[in-house]
């Protein structure tokens, strides 16, 4: 099965909405169901220069996406954080995979970032799964953070510091 990865258009919109509209992803996610196509395009229309979206297409079709939202702050330009999604239907065929690699490889290799972090609920094994994999350790549990499907749940904090960062030299 062939993945690539590009970055997203207008038109991608529509299909990125059908992926939050399903109940698995809205279930990971911090939105609320039935966003509908128009909240999704104006969630994305917010971002500013400082965030990158990419697609994954598989087929010629939008299957999964990942948006890298870097720092601004003068202090902390050194980090990002993002969110991501994968269309369940195409769930364990790499898709996931795929994207984080190539958002890695971004934020290593072209945007000079040291530090790339995320959130994610407890119960989502598979996303953990997925971020240990590339590296990303559970650097706390915030309890209680967020209610979903009727109950209170917790969020990880997960991060990735750059493997080829000094940590000495910074005093961390």
């Amino acid at each position: 099965m062939e993945v690539t990865i590009r970055a997203a258009k207008i038109k991608d919109h529509e299909r990125i909405s059908e992926i939050f509209d399903h109940p698995y992803v809205v279930a990971q996610s911090s939105q609320h169901p039935y966003l509908g196509a128009d909240r999704v395009s104006t969630l994305f229309q917010d971002r500013n220069e400082n965030a990158v979206v990419l697609v994954a297409e598989v087929e010629g079709r939008v299957q999964g996406y990942i948006g890298i939202d870097l720092n601004t702050k003068p202090r902390s330009k050194h980090v990002a954080s993002f969110g991501m999604a994968v269309h369940p239907e195409i769930h364990g065929k790499g898709v996931g995979s795929r994207l984080l690699k190539e958002a890695i490889d971004l934020v290593d290799n072209w945007l000079n970032i040291v530090r790339l972090e995320l959130t994610v609920y407890t119960d989502n094994t598979h996303g953990i799964s997925l971020y240990k994999k590339f590296g990303f350790k559970i650097e706390g549990e915030s309890k209680f953070a967020a209610f979903k499907a009727g109950d209170y749940i917790g969020l990880y904090r997960m991060a990735r510091i750059h493997p080829e960062f000094n940590q000495k030299k910074s005093g961390l």
